[in-house]
């Protein structure tokens, strides 16, 4: 049954850069809401979705009907999931502190894996995943929805190109309402605000974003220092975690600030890129606005729409399947890429115990 399922699940007439055969993939959770994206993802033919894992077969049937997937893919275990299915990679969608486990039983095997933002509940954890990627000799990706932004990438071409001069200052701000205003379902609230599972709360959730901006703008420099100032605006809906966070970082030339928040009257993912001659807005995912500096207050601005990105550069699940199939090597901390997601790590717990000491947390080079 299942593996009739399997042929009408995939198109297997591939046209995905060469690739002959799908890359064959498994879901761990579905508690994350993010795993919507794959599994309400358009059949390009390049992945194959051959399991998932959920022990929750309330919520996987409820998935199950609203994507069209046969409740014969989902398996109670990871164990089981891979000893039936043999997947080459997997896709983990459950919590963040579940990374860890997922990489512990899918590294010894050559499984290759791709975690949702950030990449582990702690530092200690983010180690431990690295060591055993190492290890194993395994590709272990991280996820932000901002990586597939063309007006980030936009903004880093000019950045690199000199059109606004020497980096300065970079503000990044995301999140939304909060995850209880915006009614999201139950099984997602229930680690998302636990500390133990999540890290943290809003530093968690969306200063991993201007964590991992930064780092890519710079080139994997490590700040200096990080400051953090939390805040628990909501505390009937957040009562274990922060639900407002502001980090800075300092670098020696330049300066960021994170604004991570569940307190925005409208969700945003937004950058702003300052030099010494100009500034860069990445308004949104597809709206540019570059300022060239005249005089004192003045300035001349463009406006752009930009198109999406090109294939696989524009699908989280695309980009897995082409750097696992050695179609295309990740730069030096890109994005998606450990090395950057290491440093990521770094400064979220630094952020996490400046908030918690009230001090400035010094970073080693």
């Amino acid at each position: 049954m299942k593996k009739i399922f399997l042929l009408i699940f995939t198109v297997l007439s591939l046209k995905s850069y060469g690739q002959k055969e799908p890359l064959k993939i498994g879901v761990v959770g579905l508690t994350h809401t993010h795993v919507h994206w794959i599994l309400g993802r358009a059949d390009i033919g390049d992945i194959q979705i051959v399991g998932i894992v959920e022990p929750n077969k309330d919520l996987a049937l409820r998935y199950s009907k609203q994507h069209g997937f046969s409740m014969d893919l989902v398996y109670n275990t990871l164990e089981e999931m891979i000893s039936v299915t043999r997947p080459e990679a997997v896709t983990a969608f459950g919590t963040i502190k579940a990374h860890l486990e997922v990489v512990e039983t899918c590294a010894p095997k050559g499984i290759h894996v791709m975690v949702e933002k950030p990449l582990a509940v702690s530092l200690a954890h983010a180690k431990k995943m690295e060591a055993l990627a190492k290890k194993h000799n395994i590709h272990l990706l991280t996820n932000y929805e901002t990586t597939w932004y063309p007006t980030n990438h936009k903004a880093h071409e000019l950045l690199k190109e000199g059109k606004v001069g020497e980096l300065r200052k970079v503000i990044v701000r995301d999140g939304h309402r909060g995850p209880v205003k915006l009614g999201i379902n139950q099984e997602f609230l229930d680690w998302l605000l636990d500390p133990d599972e999540n890290g943290a709360g809003a530093l968690m959730d969306f200063g991993c974003y201007g964590a991992n901006l930064m780092t890519w703008l710079l080139r994997g420099k490590k700040p200096l220092s990080v400051t953090a100032v939390t805040q628990q605006l909501q505390k009937e809906n957040h009562p274990k975690v922060d639900d407002e966070a502001n980090i800075i970082l300092t670098y020696d030339t330049s300066t960021a600030l994170i604004q991570a928040s569940w307190n925005w009257p409208m969700g945003r993912k937004d950058m702003e890129v300052y030099g010494l001659t100009g500034a860069i807005y990445a308004d949104n995912r597809n709206d540019l606005r570059v300022r060239i500096a005249e005089g004192y207050d003045g300035y001349q601005e463009e406006k752009q729409k930009l198109p999406e990105l090109e294939a696989p550069f524009n699908d989280p699940f695309s980009l897995f399947a082409a750097v696992i199939r050695g179609k295309i090597k990740l730069k030096p901390y890109s994005l998606s890429s450990l090395e950057n997601n290491m440093v990521v790590m770094e400064i979220l717990e630094a952020a996490k115990e400046s908030a918690k000491s009230r001090k400035t947390v010094q970073l080693t080079p």
